[in-house]
């Protein structure tokens, strides 16, 4: 009888998550604490009354909604975003954690007068931002931040993980005496991160090689199929010895920056999985509390999260990030997005199951400065954004994907993009994009209306745009349909083809290329074929060579990265083959 009894409120609590989660942007309020808020209002002391204070399964079940959620992440966190961040991410993942840790610890010794040891583990315990939390934040924020800085969040939320713990088991040990020595300190440390790494790397290309060569008949087995190698990635880490929450990170950036089959399905299972994830957890970490516990710290953990939030991890920020050339107002940013959440509070439960003298009061006090983080960074983190001046409204969430690379890998996907007022598209003629070869406009829904897309067809603000293209075209073309494209380099070996009658001026309206000085005004509505068949100074009859390196310097002169150029012009000749040729990158 207690099983059905069990379900039916799982089921009850499930369902008041997923509605909770509806009200978050109308009242302002992050989702992970409403989730908090229902698991508090059921809990022992709330109006449910669901006694619950096993602090073992807790941790155990906490530990694998974890991992869903940072498998995700991970899914979502492309290889060159990694590549782009990892040096300041790495510095705030160690040198950030262990300098918030330090300060913190420090100010939690003097306000609960403890030790100086039980003082630093309490702040070992929220030292680390939570990847949890963030993802929740960000996810729910309706804000598009700059690419660098919400990959810098991503990447160090994501791999904190092992600095915490590696603290909090040392200072456990040397608590209760058992204690190891230095060097098995200093293993340790390698382990959380190399073994993590390592297993992450390697389970993650097994699933890539697996998922894409299994040829499996159900095609709803496929999102199980990744879930799996991200469970094994936890799990194989955990039992070597390594941090499982980095390694199910790390497996999932390698998956999701490779190229799979039934990428859409999986991404969509393992959003639902992360969505899943976080309402457990953070409504059993709600039913744990105890409010009337939480009370009784309340001014000291008050005291102890305003030294977190307005000292410790300022100071930590700007002694890791500011190194690597991010401006005062994005280091302010990164200082203020220094969420707590599930890490903390699971890593407060490790002393209360090792024994350690008053691990209830740092629980407690752990619990409540999550608490005022979740409340005050995340509900105030897109005011915090305005007042920087960084970042913008995000864009209204595609109303479909079509997923086409079913049972085989196709080189290709239907994207449905939502045509915003302010994007370059807006208002322009299918005909005058300057489409690379490789993309299709091929259905266009406004309103209720169903529009067969021709050359002389305007884009309109509201229109899906249904456009199929090669995946490694995705980036350029998300260019066009973004109201404020970030500048970034074209990948030098993108294969692209142009149709000869495409200008400069299009090149540099919807791709953002330099327009060189001498080809302002009438100049840059010539086409690429016009401008290539001018003869340069000193060059021979017909040296369509010469002519074809004229241009690439005219634009290298204007400021034009040699990636463009090498992209656009290309790196020796270009052939076309008269007005019905195309001029390409061979």
């Amino acid at each position: 009888m207690w099983i059905n009894v069990a379900v039916l409120l799982a089921g009850v609590l499930l369902l008041l998550g997923i509605t909770s989660s509806k009200f978050s942007a109308r009242l302002g309020v992050p989702v992970l604490v409403l989730f908090l808020t229902v698991g508090m209002l059921a809990g022992s002391e709330g109006l449910g009354r669901i006694p619950f204070e096993n602090y073992g399964l807790a941790n155990s079940v906490g530990s694998v909604a974890l991992a869903l959620i940072l498998f995700d992440g991970g899914l979502r966190t492309s290889l060159a975003s990694v590549q782009q961040v990892w040096k300041p991410a790495l510095a705030l993942s160690t040198v950030g954690v262990l300098l918030t840790a330090l300060i913190t610890g420090l100010a939690a010794s003097w306000v609960l007068k403890l030790p100086m040891l039980p003082g630093l583990l309490l702040g070992s315990i929220v030292g680390s931002t939570d990847a949890a939390a963030v993802f929740a934040v960000l996810r729910s924020s309706g804000l598009k931040l700059p690419e660098r800085l919400t990959s810098t969040l991503e990447v160090e939320s994501g791999s904190n993980d092992p600095m915490a713990i590696f603290l909090t088991l040392g200072l456990m040990g040397m608590i209760t005496g058992r204690a190891d020595s230095a060097q098995a300190l200093a293993l340790l440390f390698v382990a959380q991160f190399g073994v993590g790494s390592l297993a992450g790397l390697l389970v993650g290309r097994l699933a890539t090689w697996a998922i894409n060569r299994i040829n499996l008949d159900y095609p709803g087995l496929y999102p199980l199929l990744a879930l799996a190698f991200g469970l094994v990635a936890f799990g194989l880490a955990a039992v070597l010895g390594g941090s499982g929450f980095l390694a199910v990170y790390v497996a999932g950036i390698v998956l999701g920056s490779s190229s799979i089959v039934f990428r859409r399905g999986i991404l969509s299972f393992h959003d639902a999985t992360a969505w899943l994830g976080q309402i457990v957890l953070f409504v059993m970490l709600g039913l744990l509390s105890f409010p009337s516990r939480l009370l009784a710290v309340a001014w000291e953990g008050l005291l102890i999260a305003l030294v977190l939030i307005l000292v410790a991890r300022p100071i930590a920020v700007w002694a890791s990030a500011w190194p690597f050339r991010f401006r005062s107002r994005e280091l302010a940013f990164l200082s203020w997005v220094g969420l707590k959440g599930a890490v903390p509070i699971t890593l407060a439960t490790f002393p209360l199951m090792a024994g350690v003298p008053q691990s209830q009061l740092i629980f407690n006090a752990a619990f409540f400065v999550v608490l005022i983080s979740a409340i005050t960074q995340g509900w105030s983190l897109p005011l915090v954004a305005r007042a920087l001046q960084i970042g913008r409204p995000a864009d209204p969430i595609p109303a479909l994907s079509v997923e086409i690379n079913a049972l085989r890998h196709v080189d290709g996907e239907i994207l449905d993009y939502t045509v915003n007022a302010k994007a370059p598209v807006a208002g322009q003629q299918l005909r005058d994009l300057a489409l690379p070869d490789g993309v299709l406009v091929t259905l266009i829904l406004r309103g209720r209306e169903v529009l067969m897309p021709r050359g002389t067809t305007t884009l309109m603000p509201g229109d899906h745009v249904f456009v199929a293209l090669r995946i490694s075209l995705e980036p350029l073309i998300n260019r066009l349909f973004d109201p404020d494209p970030e500048p970034s380099a074209l990948p030098s070996d993108l294969p692209l083809s142009f149709n000869p009658a495409t200008t400069l001026a299009q090149l540099h309206r919807f791709y953002g290329l330099p327009l060189p000085l001498e080809m302002a005004g009438s100049a840059a509505a010539q086409s690429l074929e016009a401008l290539l068949a001018q003869s340069a100074p000193g060059d021979a009859p017909g040296n369509a060579h010469g002519k074809a390196l004229r241009v690439g310097v005219l634009l290298i002169q204007a400021g034009a990265e040699p990636e463009h150029v090498t992209v656009l012009i290309a790196r020796h000749l270009l052939p076309f083959q008269g007005h019905g040729g195309d001029i390409a990158h061979q």
